[in-house]
């Protein structure tokens, strides 16, 4: 009997503690919710991987993966890529000590290297279309279009992120809030980083092995 009165103090004191230290701090809440975010974007992703997987073959006569991937093209792109990538983490280092050269240089790196991505994906594009590989050709090409344009979108919303991001700073400094949307923003971009590789060993790498 004592022990569970013994157990009952306890955990009403917990629940005491509890609601004396209020709701979570914003910082909290706000990277909950951004991991959230994130999640559903890997299940949407995930859902476009899956129909592509199925529908890789279904090119009703028209051109196929090995036929129209340049290996050397999206080489450039996944090396652009991942570099961003890499000038995004220094970044993330740079807002930790609150240093604004370091965080500036590693912004705009990361955006340049970006907009390289972004181009060379948009010209891989136009000369498919130039030829007639358009989503309406086939399955197939519908999914590519589907799932790497998607990609394109996102990284796309990334660099306009990032210009407003380094305007808040340039405004404000390093405030709470801007240091959180920077950090989530870097969240962001690594993500992308993540699932272009597997676009890349997916659709392009084993698009030529098929």
């Amino acid at each position: 009997m004592n022990v569970a009165v013994g157990i009952d103090d306890v955990y009403e004191s917990e629940l005491v503690d509890a609601s004396e230290a209020g709701p979570a701090p914003k910082r909290v809440v706000a990277g909950y919710g951004f991991w959230i975010f994130l999640l559903s974007d890997i299940v949407m992703f995930s859902a476009l991987f899956a129909s592509y997987a199925v529908l890789a073959k279904a090119t009703a006569g028209g051109p196929t993966a090995a036929q129209l991937f340049n290996q050397q093209n999206v080489a450039m792109e996944t090396a652009f890529l991942l570099l961003s990538s890499y000038a995004c983490g220094l970044m993330s280092l740079s807002i930790n000590s609150q240093n604004y050269f370091r965080t500036f240089l590693g912004a705009g790196i990361t955006f340049l290297l970006g907009a390289a991505f972004l181009t060379l994906e948009l010209r891989e594009f136009h000369g498919m279309i130039a030829i007639g590989a358009t989503p309406q050709r086939s399955a197939f090409l519908s999914a590519f279009f589907t799932l790497v344009g998607c990609h394109g979108l996102h990284v796309t919303v990334g660099l306009i992120w990032l210009v407003l991001m380094m305007v808040q700073l340039a405004m404000w400094g390093f405030r709470p809030v801007v240091e959180r949307r920077l950090l989530c923003f870097a969240l962001f971009w690594h993500a992308l980083d993540i699932i272009w590789v597997l676009i890349f060993t997916v659709v392009y790498l084993m698009g030529v092995l098929r």
